[in-house]
């Protein structure tokens, strides 16, 4: 979807009018960001770029996903880039990797369960731990799952 489409998706369940009292700024505005852009896709046929084409290109001018992860953050989310991904075939080293990473996470899993029945918590540094572990399986995931998507694992 377009920017234009995705705001006008959630605005629609809450209102024009409610947005822009939240956000401090005319409902026409508010309609405008609604609004496909222009032949250029930087500016809107109104004039008025909306919020996502603007934290857009914030993104692109710094090029840091701390401002996407903030915002995932927002939502009760987290960030996680995809990984690249080669056209090369992946071969069993690949997969042998990601087995053994599952096998890395399940035993830090182990570990912290046992953390737990002897301390009752995760401290900070495991909580940190779980989380380097839980983003890197899913980086390995993702991999795996756009190789198979690719046709890497075809027989040719």
């Amino acid at each position: 979807m377009d920017s234009h489409q995705v705001l006008q998706k959630a605005i629609e369940k809450v209102g024009a009018k409610k947005v822009a009292g939240d956000m401090r700024v005319s409902s026409s505005l508010v309609y405008k960001w609604c609004q496909p852009s222009t032949d250029n896709d930087t500016i809107e046929p109104s004039g008025a770029r909306n919020p996502l084409d603007r934290v857009a290109a914030l993104l692109e001018s710094t090029n840091d996903a701390n401002v996407v992860q903030w915002l995932c953050e927002r939502a009760g989310g987290f960030f996680v880039h995809d990984p690249e991904v080669s056209d090369r075939r992946i071969d069993a080293e690949y997969i042998a990797n990601t087995q053994r990473i599952i096998e890395d996470f399940s035993r830090l899993l182990r570990a912290l369960s046992g953390a737990i029945a002897d301390d009752g918590k995760v401290d900070e540094a495991e909580a940190r731990k779980i989380r380097t572990q839980w983003q890197r399986l899913k980086r390995y995931g993702e991999a795996f799952v756009i190789a198979c998507e690719r046709g890497m694992f075809a027989e040719t």
